[in-house]
């Protein structure tokens, strides 16, 4: 990335721009990187893009859950001293985002969610990973898109090293639990903060359907579909995930 990532205390995060903040929190194998089209685009809008490293495979065994991201992600926020802020997350990135948005309602202007867990229980793949087979791991990776040539070499590497190494393989795995043990289902319709839920009409990790279930259950939703695209919207389609996100913060005022 061109962006630089500041460390400041506990924290490593990539900041550009100035204005309104908007915090993008990555997925479960995502890297940083995958958001470049929105760090690119939006701080020239007049946001300020915010895209702190979570802290996946460095907490203690027993906080590797969903909670506990999310109370890491209130602690990058009263670091920063940010207020009214909008929450981008991708994949285990949108769990946590709906899980802080429940917890902390006051914190949050707006939400953006894309194939999220918190409602599907595959959410987070199936099964073990079949360690040591490249193959496998590489059609795997593949799957998350609607084109396998975005699992470039690089993804595919980074994937396998992931599920190679014992202490990333068993956080990762207790986090998929996590994520079945923290659905939101209940908690969503009592959540009224103003969501953009921008969906691959192709995924499939977290179909169509659960995109549908979250519209349904958050009272102030906005869905909106991307075609011929899969579980990661902003880095198959980065020009046209940004274009809804723009039309959607510009109708809501943010």
């Amino acid at each position: 990335m061109e962006e630089k990532l500041t460390t400041e205390g506990k924290y490593r995060y990539i900041e550009v721009g100035e204005g309104a903040p908007i915090i993008i929190l990555h997925g479960l194998m995502g890297g940083l990187s995958n958001f470049h089209g929105v760090t690119d685009h939006f701080p020239k809008k007049g946001y300020k893009v915010l895209v702190p490293e979570l802290p996946i495979y460095d907490m203690p065994l027993l906080k590797t859950n969903v909670k506990q991201f999310a109370k890491f992600l209130e602690g990058f926020i009263e670091f920063k001293g940010l207020k009214d802020v909008i929450l981008l997350g991708n994949s285990l990135g949108g769990h946590i985002g709906l899980l802080y948005t429940k917890l902390y309602p006051e914190r949050i202007k707006g939400l953006v969610i894309t194939g999220s867990s918190g409602l599907y229980e595959s959410a987070m793949g199936d099964g073990y990973p079949r360690r040591g087979d490249y193959e496998f791991i590489k059609k795997k990776a593949q799957n998350v898109f609607y084109d396998p040539e975005v699992a470039t070499k690089e993804i595919v590497d980074e994937v396998f090293a992931t599920v190679n190494n014992r202490n990333k393989i068993i956080k990762t795995l207790a986090i998929a639990k996590s994520a079945i043990r923290h659905n939101m289902a209940k908690d969503l319709p009592k959540m009224h903060t103003p969501t953009c839920i921008i969906w691959g009409e192709d995924d499939n990790v977290t179909p169509p359907n659960v995109a549908e279930e979250f519209h349904e259950l958050l009272p102030d939703s906005e869905l909106f579909w991307i075609k011929q695209c899969g579980h990661a919207p902003m880095m198959e389609h980065p020009e046209e995930f940004n274009k809804i996100l723009d039309a959607w913060l510009e109708k809501r005022d943010f």
